[in-house]
């Protein structure tokens, strides 16, 4: 059956609801979803909040009364000329640039999903969370970003249980036409068709839907059009659903398709085309390739020039810190999608060989092609999404710089953040545009100044959030149920699950077997007694979605239901099903303890914990991630890790254990000790603690800021310096770059003479190196020579080092000559080596190619 929404005929008196039903600042604007509750209450509840539908669906005659109703219609147009004013202020993008801030025009933001708002399932986790906050708080900082990504018909699943706890998934045929989205069109009107060439002369064509995500757009692109053969309608069916082949043709689209959609969109609007191109994961990649063959087609140039120009205008995210979750192709598969029409010029992409598509993406098995190396090895700043993160991403691609230390690996890191206005409680919004400011609150700013509301004002507001969290748990664990197939005569017990004045505790997200789901349920006999304790009980919300083909996931998840099934403790444990954003804010708003306890280091980052800390909630984690950097000893917990334990069961058992000494000895005494007027003091100074602390770093406006300074800018003038006076930078660092390779073998520090060490050395004093090197026919401005100074061990490898360069001081028999003066900066066995590497002006770093060269042991 092909579905369709038939949208309402609006007064014309009501217009303007139509341009705030489909700006989605309507999502994170309390205002705006207030005016549209006005319309109906009960059937806005109903919808789940989804103006588009409510629009839909209201009855004809109540829009009629509406619009004769002054009230009504004088708040629509406060709210009209809200957002207009929201939407056309200069804001601090702006005011940075009058100040003289030399920013990128534009950048474009490739994802493979969007969490902007459940009403557009666009997303599965923690990814596209991430990725729909940093479209927020672009908008509420004024950058100019593209959002780009797939429109799944299908979005992710639903999930609900079965009678003995089993996940079942329900695949929700999703109608773009009742979604908040407009098509993409061209002269006349017509919609703007992509098209991208298949195997066996098989075009893949995609139409483009906009979403508003307040001053930022979002395109979307959808295959299920009628121009497609069946099987490419269902290319963008299910987010990270299907097989290997499935998969490629998604990123395919995503990259390519994406790249031709933000020239389509930039030639309607009359904009200019982004600088910068931001690649959040591997999956959009081939967006790289297809820049390569838009210069080598469009401009003329070659292979590595183009390559030399679009690296230096993107930037890279890698959000996983392990290898299994790593996008990898077989080469076949690659080369099937990417093959040669005649010689070797790929059909996919005209201009290009293939085996230069296929070397991009080379790892160590050459039968693999790997999604994170290509996105790599086509960005030239690249970064992870926390400073533990950082350290492991620069671990885990060390290969790829052979010859470099892990700590030199150009990958930093930008630690995650979330949108405080829409993860924070009304009532903690409110509270902060009292105590801070509208305008401050409106960019995610000034969160720490929370820390001056009174004690019991701030326990107020946390009690009246937990309580608000004891109804949704009411509610949703009595759908369930009734879902699983009891009856309304046996659920009686549902009105008294959980009560408003126990500590809550919540642990929520996806469910890989790293973040151990099950953990707490390692004694469940003790954590029994924990929820069971008369005096100071606990009660826990769980909830989270196992991928589809993820048995184990599933089993992990049936085991926690199956324990909280049990008559003598479903009061103060609950599994709640259908884990999205309109359930995440009741748990963020109204839990007390938010808990999370992967194994370290496999969270990348983790941001729900963040949203918890907005909402004065209290961590209790693993040192992992974000919370690995932010922990201090008083705004939450830090469960100890068993690192170096090899058997994972006895990790689990002795985390598991330090888990629940925490609960006991710590956490549940300073919950319940409470003062004469019934506050517990000691939790509610953790509380504003947390508030000062935390909330200026968790924040989305934070993290967008840094990557706007420290990355977009840098990306931003390095692109322009590439593609000036037709290129000539691109085409010189191509030169440069083949030079240098072609070079390096003969590159090789000769001999390398020290002095001016006493017999017995300390400290601080002073060392004369002086290091003859062949340079193999480059010029001594091409290379830049260092001492490297630092521990010795007893396989002569150098730890804790220090790097210092040396001056080119002259040529002599042996080679060119370099010299440094420097002092000795560590005690104990201390060694020293001198090593070469290119270096060349438009290079973010003289480790970006991966050459080194040093003295022959």
């Amino acid at each position: 059956m092909r579905r369709f929404t038939v949208r309402a005929h609006l007064p014309v008196r009501l217009s303007a609801l139509g341009k705030l039903s489909t700006n989605l600042r309507w999502s994170w604007h309390p205002p705006t979803q207030d005016l549209f509750a006005r319309i109906d209450p009960r059937l806005w509840a109903e919808l789940r909040h989804d103006p588009v539908r409510m629009l839909g669906e209201v009855a004809p005659g109540r829009l009629d009364e509406l619009a004769a109703d002054a009230g009504f219609v004088a708040e629509l147009d406060r709210l009209e000329a809200d957002l207009d004013e929201y939407l056309d202020r200069p804001r601090w993008y702006q005011n940075q640039q009058a100040a003289g801030a030399d920013l990128a025009t534009g950048i474009a933001y490739f994802s493979m999903e969007f969490g902007v708002t459940e009403v557009l399932p666009n997303y599965s986790g923690g990814l596209g969370i991430l990725a729909g906050d940093h479209l927020k708080a672009a908008s509420d900082l004024g950058v100019p970003l593209i959002g780009v990504g797939l429109l799944y018909r299908s979005g992710y699943f639903r999930q609900s249980l079965t009678a003995d706890g089993w996940q079942a998934e329900h695949y929700p045929a999703l109608d773009p036409q009742g979604l908040p989205l407009r098509l993409l069109t061209g002269a006349g009107g017509a919609p703007v068709l992509l098209h991208v060439a298949m195997p066996g002369g098989r075009v893949l064509r995609a139409r483009v839907w906009v979403a508003r995500v307040g001053r930022v757009p979002l395109l979307l692109l959808d295959s299920d059009i009628a121009e497609n053969d069946p099987e490419l309608r269902g290319v963008t069916d299910r987010l990270y659903g299907g097989d290997q082949d499935h998969r490629i043709k998604q990123e395919i689209l995503a990259g390519i398709g994406g790249v031709r959609a933000v020239r389509a969109y930039t030639r309607s609007e009359g904009l200019a085309d982004p600088e910068v191109f931001h690649m959040n994961e591997g999956h959009a990649g081939f967006l790289g390739v297809e820049r390569i063959r838009e210069l080598v087609t469009g401009a003329g140039l070659e292979f590595d020039e183009a390559l030399a120009a679009v690296r230096a205008s993107t930037v890279f995210t890698t959000h996983t810190p392990v290898p299994a979750g790593i996008d990898r192709f077989p080469v076949d598969l690659v080369r099937h999608y990417f093959g040669a029409s005649g010689g070797d010029e790929s059909a996919l992409m005209p201009g290009l060989r293939v085996d230069r598509i296929v070397e991009l993406g080379r790892e160590a098995d050459p039968s693999v092609f790997n999604m994170a190396h290509m996105g790599l090895r086509l960005g030239q700043r690249a970064n992870g999404v926390s400073k533990l993160h950082g350290i492991v991403s620069r671990e885990m691609f060390n290969g790829l710089w052979p010859g470099f230390d892990a700590a030199e690996v150009p990958i930093g890191s930008v630690t995650n953040g979330v949108h405080a206005p829409t993860w924070a409680a009304r009532e903690w919004m409110d509270l902060a545009r009292r105590t801070v400011g509208p305008e401050l609150v409106e960019e995610g700013r000034g969160w720490e100044q929370l820390t001056g509301i009174p004690s019991a004002e701030l326990w107020a507001t946390r009690t009246v959030l937990r309580g608000q969290l004891v109804d949704e748990v009411r509610r949703r664990v009595r759908a369930s149920w009734l879902e699983r197939g009891a009856t309304d005569a046996e659920l009686g017990w549902t009105a008294d699950v959980f009560d408003p004045d126990v500590l809550t505790v919540g642990f929520a997200r996806r469910v890989p077997t790293y973040k151990r789901l099950t953990l707490m349920l390692r004694d469940p006999e003790r954590l029994r007694a924990l929820l069971l304790d008369p005096k100071r009980p606990v009660q826990l919300v769980v909830a989270g979605k196992s991928h589809p083909a993820d048995d184990g996931g599933k089993a992990l998840i049936q085991q926690v239901v199956r324990f909280a099934d049990a008559h003598d403790v479903r009061h103060r444990i609950v599994f709640l099903p259908d884990y999205d954003m309109s359930m995440a804010r009741f748990l963020y708003w109204g839990c007390d303890v938010w808990l999370n306890n992967p194994l370290r280091p496999l969270e990348a980052c983790g941001t729900s914990g963040m949203k918890s800390a907005l909402n004065g909630g209290l961590n209790l984690s693993i040192r992992d991630g974000w919370w690995d950097e932010m922990f201090d000893g008083e705004n939450g917990w830090a469960i100890p890790t068993a690192d170096g334990v090899t058997d994972e069961a006895r990790r689990d058992d002795l985390e598991a254990n330090a888990l629940y000494e925490l609960l006991e000895q710590s956490v549940l005494p300073k919950f319940y000790d409470r003062d004469a007027d019934g506050v517990p003091v000691r939790w509610v100074e953790m509380v504003r603690h947390t508030l000062q602390s935390l909330g200026p770093k968790v924040l989305a406006s934070r993290m967008v800021r840094d990557y706007v300074v420290d990355w977009y800018a840098p990306a931003g003038r390095a692109g322009r310096a590439a593609v000036a006076d037709a290129y000539a930078g691109a085409r010189q660092v191509a030169r440069f770059r083949a030079r240098v390779e072609a070079a390096w073998p003969a590159v090789q520090v000769v001999q390398v003479d020290s002095s001016g060490l006493p017999d017995t050395p300390v400290i601080g004093a002073d060392l004369s190196l002086r290091a003859y090197v062949h340079l193999g026919g480059l010029d001594p401005e091409e290379v830049t020579v260092q001492a490297v100074l630092g521990r010795v061990g007893p396989d002569d490898d150098l730890t804790d080092v220090v790097t210092v360069p040396m001056s080119h001081a002259g040529a002599e028999e042996l080679g060119q000559v370099y010299v440094v003066d420097t002092q000795l900066p560590r005690s104990g066995a201390v060694g020293y080596t001198v090593r070469v590497l290119p270096h060349h002006e438009l290079l973010a770093a003289d480790a970006e190619p991966g050459l080194v060269a040093m003295p022959a042991r």
